[in-house]
This record gives structure tokens, C-alpha cells and sequence, in this order.
């Protein structure tokens, strides 16, 4: 019994560190969307986040050969799980810049307009970033244990914490307003750290991690600090 438990808590405690990238960007996304639709977003986005690692498992075999290598250039190979990385980091990457932009210089330089975003725009974007932490989410899942059904319970498990946590992850990023900045800083570095493993530099995530731990409770010091002055 042990022999299970153990593995599948293991699994879910990674999943949902995986997924916390994950519902950061749904939440910043859905911020961006009237209320009333709000919630649709965070609650599409973090379901077909489920779906998606469901049907990957389901055809896990094919999973497997993503990483095997399907060119070299300059050196490196390439895999398919390699190319997926890359194309999430950029587009991860661009996303963060483009946000991190909008509110803080372009902010500046013109009155706020009201920008019409359509939900389906929206819905596009998440499904990308979906697409990419879950074959990420999944080959490790895969590395780590051996039965199909451990790894299809850890992921309901995960989305159903997900969906749980998602709506005061997004309140306390609206009511914060230089903790979205953090957020999308944070974005901009698993961005750059999806870049560099489909790249094959390896960057240990307890860096990362530690460092947006560590990034979070500074900002906590001080916003309690200006509340005191």
C-alpha cells in the first residue's frame, strides 16, 4: 500500500507545482475579461488543462517518443517534446514582456482605453500554455511512475485543486497590483527555463522555484511595511 501512496502523493505534489504556473496566467488572462466571464475562463482554461493530460495519457506510447530526437542543428538534438518547449518558452516569454509592458510604460505614455478582448481570443491563448505544461506535466509524470492509473489519479486530483485555488489566486493577483507584475516576472522566467531545456540547458528548478519563493515574500514584507506607514 505504501508503495502507491507514496508515488502518487510525490506526483500530485509535483503536478501542482507544475499547475500553479498554469492557473498565474489563466488568472492574469482572465482578469482581462468582463466578471461575469471571468470565472468561464478560469474554469475552461483549467478543464481543458484536465482534458488534455487525460488524452495525452490515453496515448502515453506516443508520449514516449517525443523525446526521442528528430534532428540535429549546430550541435543539438531536437526532440518533439524539445521543439513544444521552445515554442511554449517564446510564446510564454513574448506574453509576459507584451503584459509587463502594458502596465507599466504604455500605462504611462496614453490614457487608459478600453481594449475589447474576446473570450474565444483569450480561451485560444490559454489552450496554447495548456498544450505545452501538459506534455511537460505528463513525461514527467511518466519518469516518475509506472501505472497508468496512479498517473490519471494524480491529474484529477491536481486539476480539482486547481480549480479550487484558481479563484483566490486571481483575486488576490486583481487586488495586488504589484504582485501582477511579480506574477508575470515569474512567467517570464519558467518562459525563459522552457527555452533552455528544449535547448538542453538544464536549469535546476529548485533555483527557480526558491527564487520566486523568495521574490513573493519580499514583496509581502513590503506591502505590509507601506500599510504601516
Amino acid at each position: 500500500m505504501l508503495d502507491v501512496i507514496v508515488p502518487m502523493l510525490s506526483l500530485i505534489a509535483l503536478e501542482i507545482i507544475l499547475g500553479i504556473d498554469n492557473i498565474i496566467f489563466i488568472s492574469i488572462l482572465a482578469d482581462k475579461l468582463p466578471e461575469s466571464q471571468q470565472k468561464k475562463l478560469r474554469y475552461w482554461g483549467i478543464g481543458l488543462a484536465m482534458v488534455m493530460r487525460l488524452l495525452l495519457l490515453g496515448i502515453i506510447s506516443w508520449i514516449l517518443k517525443l523525446d526521442q530526437t528528430l534532428f540535429t542543428l549546430a550541435g543539438k538534438d531536437f526532440s518533439g517534446k524539445g521543439l513544444i518547449l521552445i515554442a511554449g518558452g517564446l510564446f510564454l516569454v513574448y506574453k509576459s514582456t507584451k503584459e509587463i509592458y502594458h502596465k507599466t510604460e504604455a500605462a504611462a505614455d496614453k490614457p487608459k482605453q478600453e481594449e475589447k478582448i474576446s473570450f474565444s481570443k483569450l480561451l485560444s491563448e490559454v489552450i496554447i500554455l495548456d498544450l505545452v505544461f501538459s506534455i511537460d506535466s505528463i513525461i514527467t509524470a511518466v519518469g516518475m511512475v509506472q501505472q497508468l492509473w496512479i498517473m490519471y489519479t494524480a491529474v484529477v486530483v491536481t486539476v480539482l485543486i486547481m480549480l479550487i485555488a484558481s479563484k483566490p489566486i486571481s483575486e488576490f493577483i486583481r487586488l495586488h497590483p504589484s504582485f501582477k507584475i511579480l506574477a508575470l516576472s515569474f512567467l517570464m522566467m519558467i518562459g525563459v527555463s522552457l527555452l533552455a531545456e528544449g535547448l538542453h540547458f538544464e536549469i535546476p528548478k529548485g533555483y527557480i522555484y526558491f527564487s520566486m519563493a523568495f521574490a513573493f515574500l519580499v514583496d509581502i514584507i513590503q506591502m505590509k511595511t507601506v500599510k504601516k506607514a
